[in-house]
């Protein structure tokens, strides 16, 4: 097959606008191949949209999935972010998660769904996202159930606010979660103080299997880096479609 297939992509960039936010927030939204507007297609919302483009390699990740694999084609919409606001958009309890939780599931699906021709229930839509951009996308699955039960997470930053949350529930039959992580992720910075990823994915993991969760759990040699991530996406994606 002609490798050129691999990296041949439509990509349309839109932006969102949003009361919740005060801002418009631009999106990158990938058409796979042979798209055609009247299927109807799952669609991967993606937390720091630019980076799982770039660093992730997603586009190019789906397209041999589409073709090598025989792997159901689906809608990627990148979401960006503003590294500024990251972690006060993405961190339970900091000032602009609400805001950006309320867009997320108030303004960017609605736009989305009005232009493209994506499925419009809660197993029809997958959430992504690395590190703190796992914990928005497990969040806003319990937050909004009714809208999101598919979440993927790589390395996600599930420390004690996310590890609450999840306790206070009673049955999460309805979710379906793949969590990455990596065995050196022991001391990573973040804004708030240096944690070890890797014991806080094993607590919420040991949290959300016993409520039930419909859960993958890989944990394998790694850092805390997109060089990890983007080797494990494919399998994850394929969990999903």
């Amino acid at each position: 097959m002609d490798e050129a297939i691999y990296y041949k992509r439509t990509i349309v960039k839109e932006k969102v606008p949003s009361t919740s936010l005060g801002q418009e927030r631009p999106v990158r939204i990938l058409l796979p191949p042979g798209y055609q507007e009247l299927n109807t297609y799952p669609v991967i919302y993606c937390q720091d949209g630019e980076q799982f483009f770039n660093f992730g390699r997603i586009a190019t990740l789906m397209n041999h999935l589409i073709y090598d694999e025989g792997v159901q084609p689906a809608i990627i919409v990148g979401v960006d972010v503003d590294v500024a606001t990251r972690t006060s958009e993405y961190a339970p309890g900091e000032a602009r998660f609400e805001a950006y939780t309320h867009f997320f599931s108030q303004e960017l699906l609605p736009f989305v769904e009005s232009r493209f021709p994506v499925g419009s229930i809660a197993k029809d839509r997958i959430i992504a996202g690395d590190s703190l951009g796992g914990t928005v996308s497990l969040h806003l699955a319990l937050n909004y159930r009714s809208l999101f039960c598919n979440v993927l997470s790589l390395s996600g930053a599930f420390l004690q606010q996310t590890q609450d949350q999840v306790a206070k529930e009673t049955d999460l039959s309805w979710l379906k979660l793949y969590m990455l992580i990596g065995t050196d992720e022991l001391e990573i910075a973040t804004q708030g103080g240096t944690y070890d990823f890797l014991e806080a994915n094993r607590q919420t993991k040991q949290l959300l299997e016993a409520r039930s969760c419909n859960l993958t759990y890989i944990e394998k040699p790694g850092k805390h880096v997109w060089g990890f991530w983007q080797k494990e996406l494919p399998e994850a994606l394929k969990l999903f479609l």
